[in-house]
């Protein structure tokens, strides 16, 4: 393996060596065992999710569990026929196989028959490992000592290889071992169940049928059928209350120190991953933020869901740390999210169902929301079910207090879910108390009088150290008579350990004073979290207060006190440049023109692009200038515009896809001088399932009229069998016939539905349409191409602007308009964004979401194919 050693120390920074060459070349066997076209298995790139590791079950030829382990970019793998154990006297065997993707380990689904390892593969656990020794050597010299933090697997585990000569596989096969420690558990039954989708393998095998039983329970029940998005949901809040209680008709559940998001599994997938999408109270769309949450959601077997719940992050005793949570939604960049989300994993913790499919649960009681919740959601993993107490509220609140909790929320059995603040949920908050030293004071500011704020200071042995301030719960005579106490303490320095340096305004004062303030934590860095002053303690010397619980040290000296965010915007500028070069000499239509265009468009147009691998064709001096194709993104990319490392078949090597998730990455994207814009039919999160399948009718030469024809034969041939189809122009001089799938299907799959349509429509047209695809055998035909169906292929997108004369754009149709009258040239970037607001709806749309019931359109476009052999 080489001599070169790299640090175990999770906190070593040291410059260790780039070994991404190496890992390249190691995930050459994975790939030559499988092809992209026909396996949903990713191919994903050599990646960084620094000690990830992941236990899959596969119902293969042989059922067994395979134990991944992330090391230099990718997974080493190992095959263990019975699964781990957490028995120290149970020693599995485990064979080890050919290094995987680090993509792997977030794959759930059926691998088809005909492919290497043909069977269901579910996630059984997933974590974090941490080397005890070097991993290098220890794999070199056939011992391995690893800890992992998982879902089920914790503790220290050993990797010990066996076998030599004689060994039918000599030096693959290892012995796994669980070490006796506080997690060993012999005789514990396994749990059989994902952590991700909460399916077992059968389940998974079977297809979507618990979606299916929910939904009977959640109808009888009386939920409305009506489609909800999580977009439009806005959270039920709760009433302040002072004091717990108890009752009958209440339930009562923990309040968290997290942040309060809606969850939604939004598109229809039927057995293939959703789109994931988290929002926070504010509005504003987190899902980048917390990827480990985005791949839980989306793998959940519905074709629609939607959570309310809290977002939080666990510290080493399993209670939601504030100050982890922030240092996690502060992180920019989809990579160093990736890598947070497996050194401090965020949680999930669900407190209501509002809507399953295409029924509104939000107006069934409470309680019975919760109990469709419990089977919606897995038992452990991620996404969890936040546990609830009926009746016995002052009971669950005093246990709430001891383990140190931010509060309680008491609802109300039987209420309805219905946005905006309610008096049927009532938050009571725990917050403890504690006395501290005045040793300053800020300016007042605006009207009010005294003072701005106290700073405080806290004991901590002998000495005093600066905790923060407190600005709220004054009264008008308190600011008064404190202003009078504290203006004859003055001094010039502050009088305790790590203060900040005084702003302009603040007074440092002798610290013979002491108030009781109520706080809700000790942040790590020794401040004071949501104070509120109390009251003066004119019993109390500072000299007699007690250490503050909590409060460790030293720390460095902070700038100003920490400032509590509910969800961290970052900063995203687009610099714009050359505007005024004209783009489309012709018209005098500029690069500024072409950017407002995408910035109008863009309501329309990034559905089409939102978690999609883009590719660029750049036209820096216009359409008269020199054009280049550009699929990698420039290492110069800002941060906050998400790049994907993506292995394309296509190109025999990894590229890193820019990724249009918003308008500002979009905008910057046309900056570059992009005009068309081209795309996978597949999305990121289940990139070996497409979206659709693609007929492009391809005139050169040959009439329009001809093109529409062909088009009409193909919608009249999908309408027989029942096969949703849609059409966009292609922004030239061809249509697009599109036909959704909901990913059900392969690349593979996917160009053989294609290519039976296409054959049955030049069945019927022989005259004007054509499979050839030299131009010399089309004999002036329409050529139906269904070559763009494959792992890496591309379509222009919808809406794309297209470096022609005009400055046409691809345009999504109904087929009402597709007859003799359609003028593909009318639709530019000056008319495009008009046209959509009178339409209203895009009629391409549904494309995304509908999910056709592909076997009975084969059956039959079967029978319809033998019915027209018959005729001839």
């Amino acid at each position: 393996m080489g001599e070169v050693r790299r640090s175990v120390n999770p906190d070593d920074n040291r410059r260790v060596p780039d070994r991404s060459g190496e890992a390249k070349r190691a995930l050459s066997a994975y790939r030559a065992k499988r092809s992209a076209d026909r396996t949903p298995e990713p191919f994903g790139a050599a990646s960084a999710r620094p000690r990830l590791f992941v236990v899959q079950q596969h119902g293969a030829r042989r059922l067994h569990y395979d134990l991944r382990l992330e090391w230099n970019g990718v997974l080493w793998s190992w095959a263990v026929p019975k699964g781990p154990s957490l028995d120290p006297a149970e020693k599995r065997l485990a064979v080890q196989v050919e290094d995987h993707p680090v993509d792997y380990a977030d794959f759930e689904g059926v691998i088809p028959e005909g492919n290497y390892g043909a069977g269901a593969v579910i996630v059984w656990d997933i974590g974090r490992w941490t080397p005890v020794e070097d991993p290098d050597l220890g794999l070199e010299r056939g011992k391995l000592l690893l800890d992992l933090a998982g879902y089920k697997l914790r503790g220290r585990f050993t990797l010990v290889r066996t076998g030599g000569r004689r060994s039918a596989k000599p030096g693959k096969e290892w012995l796994l071992i669980k070490k006796a420690d506080a997690f060993a558990a012999p005789g514990e039954p396994p749990d059989e169940h994902s952590v991700l989708s909460g399916l077992t393998l059968a389940e998974l095998a079977e297809g979507p049928r618990r979606e299916a039983a929910l939904a009977r329970a959640a109808g009888r029940l009386g939920a409305t059928r009506r489609r909800v998005s999580g977009d439009e949901v806005g959270p039920m809040l709760a009433q302040p209350w002072e004091k717990a209680f108890s009752g009958p008709g209440w339930l009562f559940e923990v309040k968290y120190d997290g942040y309060r998001a809606i969850a939604a599994r939004e598109a229809g997938r039927d057995g293939a991953r959703g789109e994931a999408r988290l929002r926070y109270r504010s509005g504003r769309d987190a899902t980048a933020s917390w990827p480990e949450l985005a791949a839980a959601l989306a793998a959940l077997p519905y074709s629609r869901i939607v959570l309310d719940g809290e977002l939080v992050v666990l510290d080493a005793e399993g209670r939601p740390s504030f100050q982890r949570l922030q240092k996690r939604a502060q992180i920019r960049g989809a990579a160093e999210a990736r890598r947070a989300a497996v050194e401090s994993p965020a949680t999930y913790f669900a407190f209501d169902l509002l809507a399953l499919g295409d029924l509104d649960l939000r107006p069934l009681p409470l309680v019975e929301r919760k109990r469709l919740l419990e089977r919606a959601l897995p038992g452990r993993g991620p996404l969890r079910v936040a546990p609830h107490f009926a009746a016995r509220g002052q009971e669950v609140f005093q246990e709430i207090a001891r383990l140190g909790f931010e509060g309680m929320v008491a609802k109300r059995a039987d209420s309805p879910y219905r946005a905006g603040r309610s008096p049927a949920w009532r938050k009571i908050r725990i917050r403890p108390t504690h006395d501290f030293a005045i040793v300053g004071m800020s300016a007042p500011r605006g009207s009010r009088a005294g003072f701005g704020a106290l700073h405080l200071a806290a004991r901590r042995g002998s000495t005093l150290r600066y905790v923060g301030r407190v600005g709220s719960g004054f009264s008008d005579a308190q600011l008064a008579e404190l202003r009078r106490a504290l203006d004859p303490l003055r001094r010039p320095t502050a009088a305790c350990e790590n203060a900040p340096k005084a702003a302009r305004g603040d007074v440092w004062v002798e610290p013979r004073l002491v108030c009781e303030v109520r706080y809700t934590q000790v942040t790590a860095d020794g401040s004071l979290r949501q104070p509120v002053f109390v009251r003066l303690r004119d019993d109390k010397t500072a000299a007699e207060i007690d250490d503050l619980p909590g409060l460790s040290g030293p720390a460095e000296e902070p700038e100003s006190a920490p400032a509590e965010r509910e969800d961290p915007q970052p900063d995203r500028v687009v610099p714009f440049t050359n505007l005024e070069k004209v783009f489309w000499p012709d018209e005098g239509y500029t690069k500024g023109d072409l950017i407002d265009y995408y910035r109008g468009i863009a309501p329309w147009l990034l559905p089409y692009l939102r978690d999609r691998p883009l590719v660029l064709t750049r036209y820096p001096d216009g359409i008269a200038g020199k054009s280049f194709f550009q699929k990698d993104a420039p290492r110069w990319a800002p941060g906050w515009l998400r790049t994907e490392t993506l292995w394309s078949e296509q190109s025999g090597r990894e590229i890193h896809y820019f990724v249009c998730d918003d308008v500002e990455s979009l905008l910057y994207v046309a900056n570059m001088g992009t005009i068309p814009l081209h795309v996978w039919s597949s999305r990121i999160a289940s990139l070996q399932r497409p979206d659709w399948s693609i007929l492009d009718l391809d005139p050169k030469g040959a009439p329009f009229a001809h093109v529409v024809e062909v088009a009409r034969t193909l919608h009249e041939i999908c309408e027989a069998i029942r096969l949703p189809s849609f059409v966009k122009t292609s922004g030239s001089a061809g249509l697009h016939v599109l036909l959704p799938l909901a990913g059900r299907l392969t690349f593979e799959q996917s160009r053989t539905l294609a290519e039976l349509l296409a054959r049955a429509a030049v069945d019927r047209l022989p005259a004007i349409a054509t499979l050839a695809r030299p131009l010399r055998a089309r004999g002036g035909r329409v050529y139906v191409d269904t070559g763009q169906n494959g792992h890496g292929k591309l379509l222009a997108a919808p809406f794309s602007a297209r470096p022609l004369a005009g400055a046409p754009v691809s345009m999504p149709l109904r087929w009402s308009e597709v007859g003799a009258r359609l003028d593909p040239a009318r639709f530019t970037i000056r008319s495009a964004a008009g046209r959509m607001r009178r339409l209203g709806a895009d009629p391409l749309r549904p494309v995304l979401d509908a999910a056709p019931d592909l076997v009975a359109a084969l059956e039959r476009l079967s029978g319809a194919v033998k019915r027209d052999a018959k005729k001839r």
